[in-house]
């Protein structure tokens, strides 16, 4: 009877041992927990943007800145968007930005503009590598932009145009443009824009009768421009286009009259060459002729003896004769 007590007693030691293991076990993953989460835990749920821990291990398995995720999601909350940890973290697992996707919805909801996170973020991964940003995109959204045309980094200052009566009038322009958030993602750049802004005032002034036209109105320049919808299928709504500058150039007109009539003169004397070659030519080959029949003469005259002489000699020519 005492034996089997023993066994009793040492299967129920045996089994608080394996119990406070356990307990202690799960003490140490709570501590590792708390140290680790604690303070994120703390600051996401007083700022009103509670988040559990599961989601934070979750964020941690899949090595995505648990730090960078909660603090971005208090951000949007604190400023009435309600973005979920899965929403942010999906993302920047694409490779997006998350923190500039944020500000751009809160700089767009402030300004009234609707955007929803799906689109900035397609707007974030489109603008990635080409050194602008989402942000950026909603900024010019709210306050326009102002494009030279032509851009000064292409090294031209001007749009070269010729009026139907030769003169050159060299043309600077200003486009007020505004972001099309919706038309962002797979619509025409800036660089569209200055072509097509370029093409319309380069045909304006060529359609000019003279230059003066162009020079008493310049809004007929802006006016036709805006009138071929240059922001069609573009990432942008053109608001205005001034003409910044209008300058004379050179007669492009008579410097190419002068240059067809130099060529024409230079085409005139190759064909009096032509014709004094050939004359030249004549008149030696008149003087061949000259000389070849003074030879015939020369050889008729000099058998003229001979015919008399063989005349004589068979006696078909007498002296008397």
């Amino acid at each position: 009877m005492s034996l089997i007590l023993a066994q009793t007693s040492f299967l129920s030691s045996k089994w608080e041992f394996v119990l406070y293991g356990i307990a202690a076990l799960l003490l140490l993953v709570f501590a590792v927990i708390a140290i680790h989460f604690g303070m994120i835990y703390i600051r996401a749920l007083s700022s009103g943007a509670k988040v559990t821990f599961t989601e934070l291990i979750a964020l941690r398995l899949r090595r995505i800145p648990v730090g960078l995720i909660v603090d971005n999601r208090i951000t949007a909350v604190r400023s009435g968007l309600l973005l979920s940890i899965d929403d942010l973290s999906t993302h920047f697992m694409a490779g997006g930005n998350v923190p500039m996707v944020v500000l751009a919805l809160i700089a767009a909801k402030k300004a009234g503009i609707n955007l929803d996170f799906d689109r900035a973020c397609a707007i974030d991964l489109a603008t990635k590598g080409t050194g602008k940003t989402v942000l950026e995109a909603v900024r010019t959204s709210i306050n326009p932009r102002v494009i030279d045309c032509p851009a000064p980094n292409r090294g031209k200052v001007t749009i070269d145009g010729v009026a139907k009566d030769g003169i050159v009038i060299k043309a600077r322009a200003l486009v007020t443009v505004r972001t099309n958030l919706h038309r962002f993602v797979g619509g025409a750049t800036e660089e569209t824009i200055i072509a097509r802004v370029g093409e319309g005032i380069v045909s304006t002034i060529g359609s000019s009768t003279t230059y003066k036209d162009v020079l008493e109105n310049p809004h007929r320049i802006s006016k036709t421009v805006l009138d071929k919808a240059l922001d069609a299928n573009t990432a942008f709504e053109i608001l205005s286009l001034d003409i910044a500058d209008l300058d004379v150039g050179e007669n492009v007109g008579a410097k190419l009259q002068a240059e067809q009539a130099e060529a024409n003169k230079l085409i005139a004397q190759a064909h009096a060459e032509i014709r004094r070659a050939a004359a030249v030519a004549v008149e030696q080959e008149m003087t061949a002729r000259v000389a070849e029949m003074r030879a015939r003469v020369v050889e008729a005259e000099a058998k003229v003896p001979l015919g008399m002489a063989a005349a004589f000699r068979s006696g078909n020519l007498g002296m008397m004769n």
